[in-house]
């Protein structure tokens, strides 16, 4: 499965605790991450920078249903199940 084009909902929905380029501190929840160019792509990937749980994170049925709302709702449920 390849990425949906306009999305972005996994540099919104979660949160990211190591260091992004530009945000030195990771992101919250529900922020959507400075590499996120406007056309909701990410603008490090594929290079050394970008988070390791960003690259390993690839698209699936599961995670990005049929649409980019689908997509927001199963990964914000999952941020909250997973908050500590």
């Amino acid at each position: 499965m390849d990425c949906r084009p306009d999305c972005g909902a996994c540099c919104i929905a979660p949160s990211i605790t190591s260091p992004i380029p530009g945000m030195p501190q990771g992101k919250p929840a529900g922020v959507p991450c400075v590499q996120l160019s406007p056309d909701r792509r990410c603008l490090i990937f594929g290079r050394p920078e970008r988070p390791s749980c960003c690259s390993g994170l690839g698209p699936s049925l599961e995670m990005c249903g049929t649409s980019r709302t689908e997509a927001l709702l199963w990964l914000t449920r999952l941020e909250a199940a997973t908050a500590p």
